[in-house]
């Protein structure tokens, strides 16, 4: 491997977001606290799904393991740009910034995965319910997400690896808050081909296909409720459903927003603020989402808040 890159750039400079200088601190504060409600609202969630038994099912297996995802997606971004914006310094080395990189791709393919998993169940439940048990077994719960980190840990490598290759020798300043992986290829000096081809086919199929396979889910679902309409199956399958296909929404949206609809060759505001929303908002309210719209979660919940005894 040619390693030119790493001889002509030693770090990069993140010129972090398009904000005034008098609004540092203001936004400093506010993005401090919604990193820490992401984190607290997701490990609330982990800490509810681990002490109520009524919650160890398949669906709250998932749960569980999104809400630690989303912690872990945050913590590869916000905490290197909280600590710019306090010391007043744009610097990241090269080291971190493909490490930034790796993280990042791998815990949003994750995030992709896992929401796949989650339609999966709910497609069982409502459409096969009588099999519900045997199908959504422990082992291959535990093998989806297996197979989730596996394929991402692939796909995050495969573009590591290609990064790797690259010479940045137009310059180290980097128009984001984090390292994104397409205003590195922006900034790149070599021949980027194969970096691109990578994003529009592997890259492309861990985010379309798992899309594909949750509408087709949610079809699925929508078709039985309709051969059997009742307002107690609508409430129920809503009941089922509603909170994840919320969190699939606002994150999907978000991926079509930043990485499909077409944008500019230079990173510009829109590109940063779809990315503060990915990023930051999404991880922290998926908690809220899930905690509001599922009577499960409330009850367990209301168990801690009133002093009650968590079934275990």
């Amino acid at each position: 491997m040619r390693r030119d890159n790493q001889s002509s750039v030693s770090e990069f400079l993140l010129l972090g977001l398009p904000i005034w200088p008098e609004q540092r601190s203001m936004v400093f504060t506010l993005f401090l606290g919604m990193y820490l409600t992401t984190v607290l609202g997701n490990l609330l969630i982990i800490l509810l799904i681990r002490l109520d038994s009524r919650l160890h099912t398949p669906m709250y297996f998932f749960l569980s393991h999104l809400a630690l995802t989303d912690i872990f997606f945050s913590s590869v971004t916000a905490p290197k740009m909280l600590m710019n914006m306090l010391m007043h310094t744009q610097s990241i080395s090269y080291a971190g910034c493909i490490s930034q990189e790796f993280f990042f791709v791998f815990f949003a393919n994750l995030d992709s995965f896992l929401l796949t998993s989650m339609a999966y169940d709910r497609y069982v439940a409502i459409c096969h319910p009588l099999h519900y048990p045997r199908i959504m077994s422990q082992n291959l719960c535990f093998l989806l997400v297996v197979v989730s980190w596996v394929l991402s840990s692939a796909n995050a490598l495969l573009h590591t690896l290609l990064l790797a290759r690259l010479s940045f020798l137009r310059g180290i300043t980097l128009p984001h808050f984090f390292c994104d992986l397409s205003a590195l290829l922006k900034l790149s000096s070599s021949d980027t081909t194969i970096n691109q081809l990578a994003i529009l086919t592997a890259g492309s199929a861990v985010v379309t296909l798992p899309f594909m396979c949750i509408l087709v889910s949610y079809g699925h679902i929508g078709a039985t409720i309709l051969r059997r309409p009742s307002l107690k199956g609508i409430c129920k399958a809503l009941s089922t459903c509603g909170s994840h296909l919320s969190v699939v929404s606002v994150y999907y949206g978000a991926v079509i927003a930043l990485y499909i609809v077409p944008s500019s060759n230079s990173t510009n505001d829109k590109d940063i603020a779809v990315s503060v929303l990915y990023t930051l908002v999404i991880p922290m309210v998926n908690p809220f989402i899930y905690s509001l719209r599922n009577r499960d979660i409330k009850g367990a919940l209301r168990n801690i808040l009133s002093g009650g005894t968590i079934s275990t």
